[in-house]
């Protein structure tokens, strides 16, 4: 995937960098494997924003993606790659042989034409899909699962990989995209390859209007805000929260950098390394 410039005849074109789309070779979707997707707005049922920075944006219709791989040691044809409005990852339509089709997240280098498996019996090549114990060491994998048959959950954005480094009785252990070395277990599915859409994390929108044609709403600086409204506002002008010199907070009083992971959680035992190496 590449991006592309754009003259800078406008202010927004002056530093834009978008997508050229050019792995791109369906352009609508397939309509048996969508459904509606509802707008919350942020809000929960009684109507509180509960998850701020949400609301407009374009309709879209959600795709239905086969994260478990539930076919298993059947062979099928990729169709076509597709644009998920719903995820960073390009996704691919395939075909099996009694006709039935599914979207699987498009990893890299899958090319149209190309046929793709998922089972014990699959080599490891590019989009396939087999469980831990079975895929070579030192492999860059994607859409992996933490719990066996919940489907693929880890590695699933655009240009994320992890890799197999190890294998340790039941256990595999994993590096994940974060940096965190983790122990899975073994059955567990992987989809071999790293996420397609490499270039995701270079793209400029170029103006905030594409943004909000995204569902993204503005975000204020708590600084700005009455001591009400934020731990850090309130002043005379412009003040570090008050006037005085004071840690930066979270809307709901955690500081800044505090880890939130709780210690006592059980599959922290799982964690070799964690992704700061400490």
């Amino acid at each position: 995937m590449a991006l592309k410039t754009f003259k800078p005849q406008t202010p927004s074109n002056r530093y834009k960098e978008w997508n050229s789309f050019d792995e791109i070779t369906k352009d609508t979707p397939e309509k048996s494997l969508t459904v509606a997707l509802r707008r919350s707005g942020g809000r929960n049922n009684t109507g509180r924003i509960t998850c701020r920075h949400i609301g407009g944006g374009h309709d879209k219709r959600y795709r239905l993606i086969d994260f478990k791989r539930l076919r298993r040691n059947e062979a099928a044809k990729v169709v076509g790659i597709e644009y998920d409005p719903n995820r960073s990852a390009r996704i691919a339509l395939v075909e099996y042989k009694d006709g039935e089709r599914a979207y699987i997240l498009a990893p890299s280098q899958l090319q149209v034409g190309a046929s793709v498996m998922a089972g014990e019996n699959a080599a490891p090549e590019v989009g396939n899909a087999l469980p831990l114990a079975k895929i070579p060491l030192g492999m860059s994998i994607h859409n992996i699962e933490l719990v066996p048959g919940r489907g693929g959950v880890a590695a699933r954005a655009a240009g994320q990989a992890a890799v197999l480094n190890n294998r340790e009785g039941e256990y595999a252990l994993v590096r994940m995209p974060s940096g965190e070395i983790r122990k899975i277990l073994a059955v567990c599915y992987a989809t071999i390859g790293q996420v397609g859409n490499i270039e995701h994390m270079n793209v400029v929108s170029g103006k905030a209007g594409r943004t909000r044609w995204q569902g993204v709403r503005p975000t204020v600086r708590g600084m700005c805000m009455n001591p009400i409204d934020h731990p850090n506002g309130g002043g005379e002008g412009r003040s570090k929260s008050g006037g005085g010199r004071q840690h930066l907070l979270s809307p709901w009083g955690h500081a800044k950098g505090e880890k939130t992971r709780n210690k006592k959680k059980a599959t922290g035992k799982l964690i070799v390394q964690h992704r700061k190496g400490k």
